[in-house]
């Protein structure tokens, strides 16, 4: 695997993905049926974020994404915040391990004091399970605040580490 920023190229072939994910209903609350160029606009970011894909070697197939950048403006900018996406195909082959540690090192290189995920859903266990060998903690939970299409209303963690 190889993890490099993404390219207008890797956009047009990460976006199957991206709807993929969306339209499962159980990560992301972005909207559904988003055009390419619309999805641009909710994935890739502008510096001083990054957004970054995990491409197999191999095939060059895009396998996944991430992206990063501070978590709010001003006087939040010290903490970073970071969103990923796994294509189907490899989940459980250690893309999300691979990306969850290639943005903890951006972060800690480009100076950040710690970094915070906003909204992990709680039924998403494997996420919240690697997030916690990564070192990140729930500080908190907001009730029902995602609409899961297999489960109904459940909590979104707030997750935290210290860089």
């Amino acid at each position: 695997m190889m993890i490099r920023e993404i390219t207008e190229a890797d956009w047009v072939d990460f976006f199957p993905t991206f709807t993929e994910v969306v339209d499962a209903g159980e990560t992301y609350a972005y909207p559904v049926g988003l055009t390419i160029d619309e999805a641009r606009g909710w994935w890739v970011e502008s510096p001083p974020g990054v957004t970054v894909v995990v491409v197999d070697e191999a095939s060059g197939a895009v396998l996944g994404s991430a992206k990063t950048g501070p978590n709010r403006p001003g006087r939040g900018s010290h903490v970073a915040t970071a969103s990923f996406m796994v294509s189907s195909a490899a989940r459980g082959e250690g893309v999300g391990r691979a990306l969850g540690e290639w943005v903890l090192a951006w972060a800690r290189e480009q100076g950040y004091a710690a970094m915070q995920f906003n909204a992990v859903v709680e039924t998403n266990v494997a996420a919240v399970a690697l997030w916690q060998d990564l070192g990140f903690r729930i500080v908190g939970t907001v009730p029902e605040a995602f609409e899961s299409r297999a489960h109904g209303r459940v909590g979104l963690h707030v997750m935290h580490q210290h860089l």
